[in-house]
């Protein structure tokens, strides 16, 4: 090998160390509990019930529609505990926030193209930091450093948080995992699936079991840290890459997310299991009514209305 071929590697080499390094492979991550980086938004989204890496032609799609808005994605379950065809996510374009009110053209427009529309009240309290959003490389890092990071966050604190939430936009990608009012941040389709397993069991259940039902704003467990099948998925429609590889745990969550709310949940008593202890409770004047119990929700933080 001459020198002119020394000399061509070494720069190539250092053009990809370069890269790299722009992507944000030792850029700085400061997780945080503060105020959320949007507001009340309105989003256009579209559902998807499977594995995450398929949900990067969902953000390939909502670009397309409206190259200028910010994209988002909604992921409702960890699929290293929830097998890959039952993870759920919802993903899309942020047709406006705060008090704005969404374009009306463009909203028509998305829903031309079979996306649904929905909104996410404003919080006060969340688990959030930031990554640069430079190169489809930067997802990937992203997806590597980040969600370890705020594993470590929320199970060293015992924070209740979920779902999580990832926001692109200005060149940032936004990571928000909310720490109230989580109810609110699971789409109509959430429910709807989670809806089927419940009456499955009804049907074969010859006692009234209650605790949780699809509305509740656990019932989805809590929350979701992506794992390497989501690492080809927001960039499945740049180029295809290097693995990149990062020190750090690559187990990112500890309580599995479908079911984890029926454990939460268990405290609570039906209609008819209450009016039978009142019953019971009524043939006997010199019995005390028994303490309501408490639930404590760990790191749930505000209590907004």
């Amino acid at each position: 090998m001459d020198w002119v071929s020394v000399c061509l590697v070494i720069s190539l080499l250092s053009l990809l160390t370069g890269f790299i390094l722009y992507s944000g492979l030792i850029s700085d991550i400061t997780v945080m509990t503060g105020c959320p980086p949007v507001k009340k938004i309105t989003f256009a989204y579209k559902f998807q019930e499977g594995p995450y890496k398929n949900c990067g032609e969902l953000f390939k799609e909502s670009r397309c529609i409206g190259p200028g808005l910010s994209c988002i994605g909604v992921f409702y379950d960890d699929p290293k505990k929830v097998p890959g065809p039952l993870c759920r996510c919802a993903v899309g374009s942020i047709l406006s926030e705060g008090e704005n009110k969404a374009d009306e053209g463009l909203r028509k427009r998305y829903e031309t193209f079979g996306f649904n529309v929905f909104s996410f009240p404003e919080v006060t309290h969340v688990v959030t930091t930031s990554f640069p959003h430079r190169t489809f490389l930067s997802i990937l890092l992203s997806l590597r450093r980040v969600y370890p990071r705020l594993q470590n966050y929320i199970k060293g604190r015992r924070l209740c948080a979920h779902p999580f939430l990832e926001i692109y936009r200005e060149g940032q990608i936004h990571f928000m995992v909310p720490l109230a009012r989580q109810g609110d941040f699971y789409v109509p389709e959430v429910r709807q699936v989670e809806k089927r397993p419940l009456e499955e069991e009804e049907s074969h259940s010859d006692t009234d079991v209650s605790g949780a039902d699809s509305n509740s704003e656990y019932s989805s467990g809590s929350g979701v840290l992506l794992s390497d099948s989501r690492e080809s998925s927001l960039a499945a429609s740049s180029v295809h890459s290097v693995p990149i590889q990062d020190e750090g745990n690559r187990d990112y969550r500890e309580r599995g997310s479908r079911g984890a709310s029926f454990k939460e949940l268990d405290w609570e008593q039906t209609g008819e299991q209450q009016e039978e202890s009142a019953e019971l409770l009524q043939g006997d004047s010199n019995h005390k009514s028994p303490a309501v119990p408490t639930q404590k929700w760990l790191g749930v933080v505000g209590g907004e209305e």
